[in-house]
């Protein structure tokens, strides 16, 4: 009986995390277009690339993530068991996305905030000074 909570998990977990994976890639990739275009000076085609290349490698580690951790915790061994495992399973999931979303917007945030001080001019000129 243990084999049967276990498959029958499994055969949950997969796809709810792998459509979970898949919706929040498609939604960053739509939403976040406006911001790369943003932060790499309106370079719409660079922006498209380096989005296209995010939702990649976020497919990749998290879809990889959701299979690695396929074997990792107890066996559920009845069907309380088994909601508590599938539960567990895709809150980590979820924590996972979440964390690579942030950690996404930090680095493009430090990368545009560095952009637009490299572009932006002084707020003063060297050779004046503001009245008193």
């Amino acid at each position: 009986m243990t084999m049967n909570f276990t498959v029958l998990t499994y055969a949950f977990y997969l796809p709810i995390s792998v459509a979970l994976t898949v919706w929040v890639a498609r939604t960053l990739h739509k939403n976040g277009r406006y911001f790369l275009i943003d932060a790499f000076g309106g370079n719409e085609k660079l922006a498209d690339s380096i989005n296209h290349l995010l939702v990649v490698g976020f497919y990749l580690i998290n879809i990889g993530y959701v299979t690695l951790a396929l074997r990792r915790g107890d066996k559920p061994g009845d069907l309380q068991g088994a909601i508590e495992f599938l539960s567990t399973k895709v809150g980590f999931v979820l924590v996972v996305l979440g964390g690579m979303h942030f950690f996404n917007l930090y680095v493009l945030t430090r990368w545009r905030r560095n952009a637009m001080m490299d572009s932006a001019s002084p707020p003063v000129q060297p050779d004046e000074r503001i009245a008193v």
